[in-house]
């Protein structure tokens, strides 16, 4: 068999070379770079059997390479895709698709059915002549691609309190700009306490997660937590009671008077019964404190909620106490070593919507 003739690259310029020098020291593209490696390679002379042994390629590669440049020059190098194969979904196919994706099988007659399944959702697609055919791993990404996923359904409270927004900006304008003779407090309760294992997390070697005990027996009954939050230091102060009925809520609120003579106190809370008992708002009246009740379903608004989901994560999530003395004990740690921690309560909430709420909205979440 004759052998092949030689095929090198024209003559370069000086400024060719560098353009080359610099292909190969800054393409990002793979295959801009091989090629521009083989055209520098020839241009030094060496021999297509030279090239495609140090480049791991095979002979006709390098001979279209080189006879590619000779022709078009520098726009040989760059890569022509060609697109691959057309779609066999059309883009208003796939819009049509994710519309019926988010729909429930309950609004197409199917009964039984709440939600789709991949398979489920593929019959369908075919028995309504949407798709001739489809295979989940193709539905599965022009969902994704569509920017449909699989989430959990969530709930939300919408408030029917008439004076919604009247009450909101109240409790606003106290964390904004508390009165100089008065202290803003936070108050609410936590509950109840019980003594079963509390799923919670922590660092372990992989595969090998903390085991707690299963059960479901409550010994010795739950306890009630209730707290409040002094906003011009960040503190906490709390009661554990075995009750959480107006009598505690009322022995609560004399140790905050206690604690601030002088001193008026805007007690900020939800609408929970007890708070509204008529011997609490007698006492209040009598002793120069303020009951500022939330909207009906915006304890969310409470500055306290906050403070409690961090006590849950620290110091319950992950725990199995056997009694209630030891859970009090490790409340009480908690509290005493995020009060030393605190810092005043400035700036709820600031970058918000809910600044901007002239009327409550048909839909918060």
């Amino acid at each position: 068999m004759a052998r092949r003739p030689e095929v090198f690259v024209r003559p370069l310029s000086m400024e060719e070379g560098r353009r080359l020098q610099r292909i190969t020291r800054t393409a990002k593209d793979p295959i801009k770079l091989r090629r521009a490696i083989v055209v520098m390679m020839s241009g030094q002379g060496q021999s297509v059997p030279d090239i495609t042994s140090l480049m791991q390629v095979g002979d006709d590669y390098v001979r279209d390479v080189i006879h590619a440049f000779n022709e078009r020059g520098f726009d040989a190098l760059d890569p022509k895709w060609s697109g691959g194969r057309p779609p066999a979904i059309s883009e208003r196919v796939r819009e049509r698709i994710c519309l019926i994706a988010k729909t429930v099988p309950a609004e197409w007659g199917i009964a039984g059915m709440s939600t789709w399944s991949l398979r489920t959702l593929a019959e369908h697609l075919i028995a309504r002549g949407v798709v001739a055919a489809i295979s989940r791993e193709h539905l599965r990404r022009i969902l994704r691609k569509g920017g449909v996923s699989w989430q959990t359904t969530t709930t939300w409270k919408a408030s029917t309190d008439p004076h919604f927004i009247a009450k909101m900006r109240r409790v606003l304008k106290l964390y904004d700009s508390p009165p100089a003779d008065g202290r803003v407090i936070c108050v609410d309760e936590l509950g109840p306490l019980n003594l079963l294992p509390r799923k919670g997390k922590r660092w372990r070697p992989q595969g090998s997660p903390a085991r707690l005990r299963a059960t479901y027996h409550r010994y010795d009954g739950v306890m009630q937590m209730i707290a409040a939050l002094d906003l011009a230091t960040g503190k906490l102060f709390y009661r554990i009671r075995k009750r959480k009925r107006w009598r505690e809520f009322l022995s609560f609120l004399k140790t905050l008077r206690a604690r601030w003579p002088g001193e008026k106190l805007h007690v900020i809370m939800d609408n929970y019964s007890p708070h509204k008992h008529r011997e609490v708002r007698a006492w209040a009246a009598a002793n120069d404190v303020e009951l500022v009740f939330l909207p009906t379903y915006g304890s969310w608004l409470n500055w306290i909620e906050s403070e409690f989901a961090a006590l849950r994560y620290y110091a319950l999530n992950g725990t199995d106490h056997r009694s209630h003395a030891e859970q009090n004990a490790a409340i009480g740690a908690y509290v005493r070593w995020r009060n030393a921690q605190a810092r005043p309560k400035t700036n709820f909430a600031a970058s918000s919507p809910i600044r901007s709420w002239t009327s409550y909205p048909a839909k918060v979440a």
